[in-house]
């Protein structure tokens, strides 16, 4: 019984897996875009894909919990780190 739970919560929680591993792509191909836009030197679209790239990962995080692997949600507050760090070195705040 417990067994056969147990798998059933495994493929309910495959959607929300997928979801936040999307959300992590989407903060990699954003962070690209923010490196684009220093070298333009537009500041007010880097703060703002910044900002955008912090939703991702939030997002991401708890999707990942929600799925049962709190351990990458964990991995993710460095990468949010990081980002307040990026946020902060841009005059962001």
């Amino acid at each position: 019984m417990i067994v056969g739970s147990v798998a059933a919560t495994s493929v309910l929680a495959a959607p929300a897996c997928i979801e936040a591993r999307r959300k992590v792509d989407e903060a990699a191909a954003l962070r690209h875009q923010v490196r684009q836009d220093m070298r333009l030197g537009d500041h007010d679209r880097v703060c703002d894909t910044l900002d955008e790239i912090g939703d991702r990962y939030n997002d991401a995080r708890d999707a990942f919990e929600d799925c049962g692997q709190g351990v990458i949600a964990i991995d993710l507050r460095d990468e949010l780190r990081q980002l307040r760090i990026a946020k902060k070195i841009n005059r962001c705040d």
